[in-house]
């Protein structure tokens, strides 16, 4: 299995998009062959404003790929400071730093992300990250 830490941006395409990405976003929630990662910081991001919205169908959508992950990242101090020193290293957003700490606190093998190839995300180190954008 390989384990697989999503971000929010994969969950939103998935529920709401109707493209190439989407079909992309939906194969890989769906890959039996992966065991998924995820932290507060994706919830945040996607769960408030389908709630606020009262989108009833993208909210089960989320919980339902929630209830499959099997790693949860802990916001504690040490994943703080590892977030921290990704952002300052290279230049990453503080919600990306948040995710790749996060995604290598639990050993996670990749993050799967929807940003372009030239985002700083793509610079981080001790983890793979995966566009499912076009090149």
């Amino acid at each position: 299995m390989k384990r697989t830490y999503i971000d929010s941006g994969v969950l939103i395409e998935a529920v709401r998009g109707t493209n190439a990405v989407a079909l992309k976003a939906r194969r890989i929630i769906t890959d039996t062959n992966r065991e998924f990662a995820s932290s507060i910081f994706v919830k945040l991001e996607v769960i408030p404003k389908a709630t606020y919205y009262k989108n009833a169908a993208e909210v089960a959508f989320y919980e339902r790929f929630f209830n499959s992950v099997v790693h949860w990242a802990h916001p504690d101090d040490r994943l703080m400071q590892a977030a921290y020193q990704h952002a300052c290293d290279f230049n990453m957003a503080a919600i990306d730093a948040l995710h790749v700490a996060a995604a290598i606190s639990v050993g996670a093998e990749e993050l799967i992300t929807t940003e372009k190839l030239n985002k700083p995300i793509h610079r981080a180190t001790g983890i793979t990250v995966v566009s499912i954008q076009p090149a």
